[in-house]
């Protein structure tokens, strides 16, 4: 498939040393990683940030490989609460702080892309704050992007203040439409809750696709899975994305396959080719 280059996503990694998953993602073929900032995966509060960022940076060159950064850590910062504070919350400082450093790992790393949702709208929060605190947040996010020559893919992930693509269309006219706000489109939340088919999805963003994660996933359940196990069908995808020109990475997204990352992650790249030819 012309054009397509596949990467894997360091959360399906959790139980490998960083420099080791990285090795064995290009070791299997991936021409790029999808880097989610976590604990033992660049800790984006080391004390020691700058000195990894360069180690990284040399280790990401030597293998050849390319790189998006990912934001969804789930309990980077906070250990009570998965993926707390968001952009949603009364005491969102934090994930700001989070998400510029994001963006300058980012720069200094020369990745294709930074992604980052909207979180879930906390209880006692009206869904017309959050998204004035979104929209709010996502412009701060964005100038320091536009500052540092950054390119964000906001996603739309089930069950957030910004579920879909129509959720990203308001978010986007929002803001302004800025340059650089693109979209993260990951295939599966396509089939989980879009009311178009997967391969249309692709074509309605075309002309904002800055990332793509894939796994298959079932209708209305939001659970990432080894493809073949769901009920996407992938060549039309794949040729959908060809035919969009879309030149960025397509990585996959099984954060819950840590326990057999190397073996998951050679079958994917050899169903991703086939279902490609």
């Amino acid at each position: 498939m012309s054009g397509l280059r596949f990467g894997y996503g360091t959360n399906g990694f959790a139980n490998h040393r960083l420099d080791d998953a990285l090795a064995v993602i290009a070791d299997l073929g991936y021409e790029g990683v999808a880097l989610t900032l976590d604990h033992d995966h660049l800790d984006p509060f080391s004390g020691d940030l700058a000195r990894r960022v360069g180690e990284v940076s040399a280790r990401l060159s030597s293998l050849g490989l390319a790189v998006v950064i990912e934001t969804g850590a789930r309990y980077l910062l906070d250990p009570w609460r998965k993926h707390s504070p968001t952009l949603l919350d009364d005491d969102r400082d934090l994930r700001l702080e989070f998400l510029r450093r994001a963006v300058d790992i980012g720069a200094d790393l020369g990745a294709e892309a930074v992604s980052f949702w909207a979180g879930v709208r906390p209880a006692d929060v009206d869904e017309a704050t959050a998204w004035d605190r979104l929209v709010d947040g996502c412009a701060r996010i964005v100038a320091a992007a536009q500052d540092r020559g950054v390119t964000l893919g906001f996603e739309p992930e089930p069950g957030m203040l910004v579920p879909d693509i129509a959720g990203w269309r308001r978010l986007h006219t929002d803001l302004g439409a800025p340059a650089g706000f693109g979209i993260t489109l990951d295939i599966g939340h396509c089939r989980c809750l879009e009311p178009i088919p997967v391969p249309d999805c692709v074509t309605a963003v075309a002309e904002h696709l800055v990332n793509v994660q894939i796994d298959d996933m079932r209708r209305d359940v939001h659970e990432h899975l080894e493809f073949g196990t769901g009920e996407i069908d992938f060549p039309p995808v794949l040729a959908a994305l060809s035919a969009a020109g879309y030149e960025g990475l397509v990585a996959v997204e099984l954060p819950r396959h840590s326990h057999a990352a190397p073996t998951v992650a050679a079958r994917s790249l050899d169903f991703l080719r086939a279902a490609g030819k």
